[in-house]
C-alpha cells in the first residue's frame, strides 16, 4: 500500500489528482471517511466495515506520504509513535502497574494522559487546563461532549440528569424570549435584528442537550446521526405516497404532507 502511494504521488507517471493534493486538501476527506467507519458499524455491515476501515487506513497512508516528501516524517514514524504512546499508556500491560478493572484502567488513562498535556503545557509554558487537547477541530458536538467529559472529571458538573433537563428547560425559555423580540419573517430571512443572541441562545440550548445526553450515558453524535437516518427513510415515504397521488413535496399541501409522515411512523412500529 505504502509502495501503490509513493507511484501514485510519482509526479512524472503518478495520477494528477493525488499529485495535486495537500494536507487541507485531503483533511475533509479523513473526516468523511471517519464517519463512515462509524456508519459501517452502526448498521451492523462487516463488509462495508471491512471497506471503509480501508478508506481509512488510505488516508493515514496518504498524509504520510505527503509527510515524507516533505521530509517532517513517514508511515513507520506515525506507527513508532502510536506504538509508543500505546506502551507508555498500559503501565499495567507493558509494565509493573496493576489494574483490576476497565473502570480502574479509564482512571489510569486519563490520569497518563493529564500528566502528558500537564508536561506539554510545561515546556510550552502556557497555564495548565483540564480543558488541554480537545481539539478545536472536532466537530461542535463532539467538542462540547469531550470538554464537558474534563470539566467533569473534575468536579464541574450537574449532580443528576434531572438538573440538566431544567437547565434545557431554562435555556429553551431563553431562545423563545429571543424570538419574541422580532417577527418571524425577519428570523426566517436572516434579518433578525439580533441574530448575534439568538445564535448564541441557541448554542446554548444545543450545549445543554449535549450535556443532557452525557448524563445517561447516551452518545449524542451518535444519536443524533440515528434520527437523521429515521428522517430520511421516513421522508422517502412521504415522497413515495406523493409519488402515488402524482404529486411531488412542493406540489403538496402541509397537511398532506404531515399525513403521509405519520402513515411512516406507524409502518415502523412493531
Amino acid at each position: 500500500m505504502l509502495d501503490l502511494m509513493r507511484q501514485l504521488r510519482t509526479p512524472e507517471t503518478g495520477c494528477p489528482w493525488d499529485i495535486e493534493q495537500t494536507f487541507a486538501t485531503i483533511a475533509p476527506h479523513t473526516i468523511e471517511e471517519a464517519y463512515e467507519v462509524a456508519e459501517a458499524i452502526e448498521a451492523d455491515d462487516r463488509h462495508a466495515l471491512k471497506d471503509e476501515l480501508g478508506d481509512l487506513l488510505l488516508q493515514v497512508v496518504f498524509h504520510s506520504q505527503i509527510a515524507s516528501e516533505e521530509g517532517s516524517f513517514g508511515f513507520q514514524d506515525v506507527a513508532a509513535a502510536i506504538c509508543d504512546k500505546l506502551v507508555r499508556r498500559h503501565p499495567h500491560v507493558f509494565g509493573d502497574t496493576s489494574v483490576a478493572t476497565a473502570s480502574e484502567q479509564t482512571v489510569a488513562w486519563e490520569a497518563l494522559k493529564a500528566a502528558e498535556r500537564e508536561a506539554k503545557a510545561k515546556d510550552s509554558a502556557t497555564p495548565v487546563s483540564a480543558l488541554d487537547g480537545v481539539s478545536t477541530a472536532l466537530p461542535a458536538m463532539t467538542r462540547a461532549l469531550k470538554l464537558q467529559n474534563r470539566a467533569a472529571r473534575v468536579g464541574f458538573d450537574w449532580e443528576r440528569a434531572a438538573d440538566v433537563v431544567g437547565k434545557i428547560e431554562e435555556e429553551l425559555a431563553e431562545v423563545q424570549a429571543e424570538l419574541g423580540n422580532t417577527i418571524e419573517t425577519q428570523v426566517l430571512h436572516g434579518d433578525h435584528p439580533n441574530a448575534s443572541r439568538l445564535r448564541d441562545e441557541i448554542g446554548d440550548l444545543l450545549f445543554s442537550v449535549v450535556n443532557l445526553a452525557r448524563k445517561v450515558g447516551i452518545d449524542p453524535e451518535g444519536a443524533l446521526r440515528s434520527t437523521n437516518r429515521k428522517f430520511d427513510r421516513r421522508f422517502r415515504l412521504v415522497e413515495q405516497g406523493l409519488g402515488q397521488q402524482g404529486k411531488t413535496p412542493d406540489q403538496a399541501t402541509l397537511a398532506e404532507m404531515e399525513a403521509l409522515w405519520k402513515d411512516a411512523k406507524l409502518l415502523e412500529k412493531p
